[in-house]
């Protein structure tokens, strides 16, 4: 059975460098460790790296391309579904693969990992 690492994202896409270097972490796990299986669960600010159409600088880190990746290598993404109603994104839409999720949904990924990484 593969195992399964879950990646819980709290922090903005854009300001610190947390969400950057856990889809990182998720991308390299995904390229060395191919049997590993990578969820991501955004939470607070880190709902924002779910919008599709981040446009960045030239040469600069993007957040929604890098979670594209990881989607079309078999990971998983949810975003937290009370964190994007209080911030007002819940009624748009989300990068293609990324569902909105729930705190139970959460827990379970929790309960069924072998491995929690939080940033």
């Amino acid at each position: 059975m593969a195992m399964k690492v879950l990646l819980v994202i709290n922090d903005a896409p854009y300001g610190s460098e947390k969400a950057y270097n856990a889809l990182r972490l998720a991308m390299t796990l995904q390229r060395e460790y191919p049997g590993v299986q990578v969820r991501i669960f955004l939470m607070a600010d880190a709902v924002l790296c779910a919008l599709p159409n981040q446009t960045t600088p030239q040469g600069y880190y993007n957040l929604g391309r890098m979670l594209e990746s990881i989607l079309r290598k078999g990971g998983e993404a949810k975003v937290c579904g009370t964190c994007s109603e209080a911030r007002g994104i819940k009624a748009l839409s989300l990068i293609e693969g990324v569902e909105m999720g729930t705190m139970s949904q959460l827990t379970h990924w929790v309960v069924e990992s072998d491995k929690v990484l939080t940033f």
